[in-house]
């Protein structure tokens, strides 16, 4: 049996994400700026100086010093800004970025991006953390985090400016830190992360990452946790917010995306997948990944 921790750990692992700069610089004087609206999940790397963080699910603003980060996982109301109070950070001007200059002394300089999470597997994960994550450089349990900000911050000085690709990969790895700590902590969680801590369920989940493809009938899922079909219905869609039928879902189209990337051909990966026939695969992948499991992977044979 699979411990609840390391599970959670896999699951992390297997969170399928992209991160996407959209800019580095600095903003001086009175400013706010804010990507909401705009239907993405976000990041902001403090780098120099410092701002205040506003958003309608805090209750105060928080004010974010060079080396902290902000992970926003939903297109949630807020806005960054050099003032404190909310009335005055609403009025300041929204002004272009100049160059990011980390030896400055005043303004604040940011490295800021989009995230972008895989349907399916990686939705019922993030779906289960809070809006937003902060990450504090004082944090004592930020050691390994605070290395990757000081690449992230060397990357920032080079003369020739950052190599975008780099503080993509950077920031995506800073963003999986960020994520253990949420997950490891004491606060409730729900989706998956909430089905891997209870022992009896991580056990069942550990089975079902192994071999979506298999025959998995509700009354099979409900004895390998020891309780009856519907007790086990309700307990399992309560913790993980989804039925065991959309889970399952999930990871068996996760399974096929991998089969498919790797060249296995729309029959092959349909009877993995747990499919009697290609119609039914194709109708599900379709339905669920927003393309036909060919056009995929021909998309991604080309990539």
């Amino acid at each position: 049996m699979i411990s609840s921790s390391h599970l959670v750990e896999r699951l992390l692992e297997n969170l399928e994400l992209d991160a996407s700069l959209f800019h580095v610089g600095r903003y001086c004087g009175g400013w706010h700026a804010s990507t909401h609206g705009m239907g993405h999940a976000s990041f902001h790397l403090v780098v120099q100086g410092g701002c205040w963080l506003h958003a309608d699910t805090l209750e105060q603003p928080v004010r974010l010093e060079r080396g902290d980060a902000v992970f926003l996982l939903r297109d949630v109301s807020y806005r960054l800004a050099s003032e404190a109070d909310a009335a005055q950070a609403c009025a300041q001007p929204r002004q272009t970025m100049q160059p990011l200059d980390t030896q400055a002394s005043d303004g604040v300089g940011l490295v800021c991006g989009f995230f972008h999470f895989s349907s399916g597997l990686s939705a019922l994960i993030i779906d289960a953390m809070a809006d937003l994550i902060i990450l504090r450089a004082e944090d004592p349990a930020g050691s390994a985090a605070r290395a990757l900000f000081d690449l992230i911050l060397e990357e920032c000085r080079r003369a020739n400016g950052p190599s975008q690709v780099l503080l993509e990969r950077l920031t995506h790895l800073l963003f999986l830190y960020a994520l253990r700590q949420q997950v490891h902590g004491a606060q409730p969680l729900g989706g998956l992360i909430a089905l891997a801590r209870q022992p009896a369920f991580a056990d069942l989940l550990e089975q079902l990452i192994k071999a979506p493809g298999a025959i998995w009938t509700l009354e099979r899922m409900a004895a390998c946790t020891g309780l009856s079909r519907s007790a086990f219905f309700k307990r399992f869609s309560e913790l993980a917010g989804q039925s065991p039928g959309q889970v399952l879902l999930a990871l068996r189209m996760r399974h096929a995306s991998q089969l498919l990337r790797a060249g296995h051909t729309v029959e092959q990966v349909g009877v993995q997948a747990g499919y009697q026939s290609v119609a039914a695969f194709t109708r599900a992948f379709a339905k669920a990944v927003g393309v036909q499991p060919g056009a995929y992977r021909r998309q991604q044979g080309r990539r």
